[in-house]
């Protein structure tokens, strides 16, 4: 485990020892922040979320920057952002200098991603750059933050970086040794915590959890919240390593069956089905892994974050 400081708030609650929460933003391509800006002070009144990471083109897609977001999230709705970059679409020039001017404002997380291929997204013709891959990226940032240089050991003037960083791991991986063994690299670079993709499988993630336990790194074990029978159908066929339970599929597509005209109906029906799958599964985690917390990717699903940590203790001021 890197001994580097806690400078955020997230690393400060985890080492005080508390189950901690994550959430999640999507800044598509949009202009007005209004929703973003509403989502993430949503998370801030549950008193139980104490980050909001900012996604950075997931799937490839051309969406709003991820920094300009996390800066405006601190600044308008006071909740800590943890800001994702990928190497996708930057060189080390760039990295280097997006981190610069995010120390300016105020950044204290960054999360490390290797990023969707452009293949994937809606500008299929758009060149992906990695330059550095993201292992490289938990070096040069240890270089930044620890040594104060930059890669080529040219030194950074006029202050200190105070950020800690992490990075992604799979639970649903297979084989896992060669997802181990990447997750070891970056530990080996100083990450200061480790935030995983969503699970649904209970028993897979206690396993990979249990991997894990060898780096000594806190594990924020993500879960995703389904707000409809068509993102998790999606999620079922298109997302690779991913069998979302075959259950949760049948009760989601019912509820929207049954509740049909009924917006209000539908919405109480699927968060329903939510609270019942996901709260015991988090618990479950917490009482018998030595995971630091969970990442909850309920994008654009606010209304769920108090109804499903309502039995979990406030701890975020």
């Amino acid at each position: 485990m890197s001994n580097r400081p806690a400078y955020s708030n997230l690393m400060k609650k985890i080492k005080e020892g508390h189950f901690v929460f994550t959430g999640e933003l999507e800044p598509k391509k949009i202009l007005d922040m209004e929703e973003i800006i509403h989502s993430a002070k949503e998370m801030k009144k549950t008193k139980r979320i104490v980050s909001a990471n900012v996604t950075d083109g997931p799937q490839g897609d051309a969406y709003m920057c991820s920094l300009v977001p996390s800066y405006l999230v601190q600044r308008d709705a006071e909740i800590e952002a943890v800001w994702q970059v990928t190497v996708r679409d930057r060189n080390r020039v760039a990295l280097f200098g997006d981190v610069l001017g995010a120390a300016q404002l105020g950044i204290k997380n960054i999360l490390t991603l290797t990023g969707d291929h452009t293949a994937l997204g809606d500008h299929k013709k758009g060149r992906a750059v990695y330059d550095i891959d993201s292992t490289q990226f938990c070096q040069m940032l240890a270089i930044m933050i620890d040594e104060g240089t930059d890669l080529e050991g040219n030194e950074l003037k006029g202050g200190k970086i105070e950020m800690n960083y992490g990075c992604v791991a799979n639970p649903n991986s297979d084989p896992r040794e060669p997802e181990i063994l990447k997750v070891g690299r970056k530990v080996e670079n100083g990450v200061d915590f480790i935030q995983t993709q969503t699970s649904f499988d209970i028993e897979q993630a206690k396993e990979f959890l249990k991997e894990l336990e060898q780096f000594n790194v806190p594990v924020l074990l993500g879960v995703f919240p389904l707000k409809s029978y068509g993102i998790a159908w999606y999620f079922d066929n298109y997302i690779p390593g991913v069998s979302v339970p075959k259950d949760l599929l049948k009760a989601l597509k019912k509820a929207e069956k049954d509740n049909k005209g009924d917006k209000k109906g539908k919405y109480a029906a699927i968060d329903k089905i939510n609270i019942e799958f996901f709260e015991p599964f988090i618990k479950e985690i917490q009482k018998s892994t030595k995971a630091a917390g969970i990442h909850c990717m309920a994008v654009e699903y606010e209304r769920l974050f108090e109804p499903l940590l309502s039995d979990f203790p406030q701890y975020v001021e």
